[in-house]
């Protein structure tokens, strides 16, 4: 009795912990202190878990606790920022894929009866086969190990057939009460083929979104799954990572002008690019000149994308606004929703370069500045400054807010080569009379402009 009791006090704290370490996530000046509250959290809700009655196999438990603590802590100790965002789907997945077990194991067992229990069950089985799946897809194309995109033929006929025969399997099993292992086989099979296919063509400025839905279907899951084991603490835990992942996710696509349905079943792929070549050419620009040009302006806003990321260039462009700034140039950040490859990829860059908050605007803070900056700096962005967004409504892209680079009297775009991005589509902007091309790896290119500007202040 005694130890209900203390476990049932625990959640509730548990709750506090992860409402309130959420509460901190949402603004970068307390979203370290969020994560730990949060990290308190877990830990507290793990170690109660140890007092329920009748639990077993401990050893095992402490095993695996200890193996995948410490594979969790070294990996978050050597991760480049630059994987980062495989790091956060992978770890989606094996969330969503942990869920999925428990309910594989509760039905193996017989452990799941009722009508609301097997529901919930087969429902947290398939979101989170799917989650783990398609978040492991999504790794692999972030990591390099999958092409960028792959649509089968007839790919969303294959997507609406294969979704309706899963959810098929799982009506049966909620109808039938205790499946057969053929059944509960082929329904993971099922739901996991369906993630993977789901995730298959996605990329470009889609993937943010995606990992963000994929997190979100964890969280439902886990949800679920704690409702079946009576574990409040994966209740509470599960409604938290879904509801927020939820309302991310519908942010995100909010910010793109596109429904979640097109990002799923109408993703936007090199394939799709419209409206044939693009009129006139790149005109590139060398260091110095591109050092000229914002030393002596009076306001520069910089546009950070994955290729600053892939560079790790994010603390020589912070060292290059401040020498701009020691110069008499204003310099802001400009950020858009899906910039990189995961929600929030630059903000962390560019918190972790020391890029204090007050200099980073989001898309709807900084557009109106940029026709009054004379320079504005893309670095190694593509699709959010594409112009086609606003004028081509041929393009996958159009509809979606961009940030207005092309509107500043000047444009200087750092970019490895004459490629499209990692969406394929072509770039409007770097054809523009009003930009130039600085060509290299944005280190490489950064510390160029960094030893042009120190000359110039000398």
């Amino acid at each position: 009795m005694m130890a209900t009791w203390l476990i049932n006090i625990s959640y509730f704290v548990v709750a506090v912990l992860f409402i309130l370490g959420l509460k901190a996530m949402a603004s970068p000046v307390s979203a370290r202190k969020g994560i730990v509250w949060a990290g308190a959290g877990m830990v507290l809700a793990t170690v109660v878990t140890f007092l329920t009655p009748g639990m077993q196999n401990i050893l095992l438990i402490v095993v695996a606790l200890a193996l995948g603590g410490a594979l969790a802590w070294w990996s978050g100790k050597v991760v480049k920022m630059t994987d980062m965002p495989q790091m956060v789907a992978i770890y989606n997945g094996m969330g969503g894929g942990a869920a999925a077990a428990i309910a594989a194991l509760e039905f193996a067992r017989g452990h799941v009866t009722g009508p609301v229990v097997t529901t919930l069950a087969t429902l947290g089985a398939l979101i989170g086969a799917v989650s783990f799946s398609g978040s492991c897809v999504a790794w692999a194309k972030l990591q390099g190990v999958m092409q960028k995109a792959f649509r089968l033929p007839a790919q969303n006929a294959v997507n609406v057939v294969l979704g309706l025969v899963t959810i098929g399997f799982g009506v049966v099993i909620v109808l039938g009460g205790h499946p057969s292992p053929l059944h509960i086989i082929v329904f993971f099979g099922l739901a996991l083929a369906l993630g993977a296919i789901l995730t298959l063509p996605i990329g470009g400025a889609d993937m943010p979104v995606v990992i963000s839905l994929f997190n979100a279907f964890t969280g439902l899951a886990v949800g679920f799954e704690g409702y079946v084991l009576g574990n409040p603490a994966l209740i509470i835990a599960g409604i938290v990572v879904g509801a927020a992942g939820t309302l991310l996710t519908q942010l995100m696509a909010k910010a793109m002008n596109r429904p979640l349905t097109n990002i799923l079943f109408q993703p936007i792929t090199g394939e799709a690019q419209a409206g044939g070549a693009i009129a006139g050419s790149m005109k590139e620009v060398s260091g110095l000149d591109a050092a000229a040009m914002m030393r002596y302006a009076q306001k520069v806003i910089v546009v950070p994308g994955y290729g600053m990321a892939v560079a790790g260039a994010q603390h020589k462009v912070w060292e290059m606004a401040q020498l701009l700034e020691k110069e008499g140039v204003e310099v802001k950040f400009a950020i858009h929703p899906v910039a990189g490859r995961m929600p929030g990829h630059m903000n962390v860059l560019l918190a972790e370069a020391g890029v204090p908050y007050d200099k980073i605007f989001d898309l709807e803070e900084i557009n109106a500045e940029f026709p009054l900056a004379d320079v504005a700096l893309v670095i190694g962005a593509n699709d959010v400054v594409n112009p086609v967004a606003r004028t081509d409504k041929s393009s996958p892209i159009y509809g979606m807010p961009i940030l207005d680079a092309d509107k500043a009297q000047n444009v200087i775009v750092i970019k490895r080569g004459k490629g499209a991005g990692y969406s394929g589509i072509e770039n409007a902007l770097f054809y523009e009379d009003n930009c130039r091309m600085l060509y290299g790896s944005a280190q490489q290119a950064v510390a160029d402009v960094i030893a042009h500007v120190k000359e110039m202040a000398g």
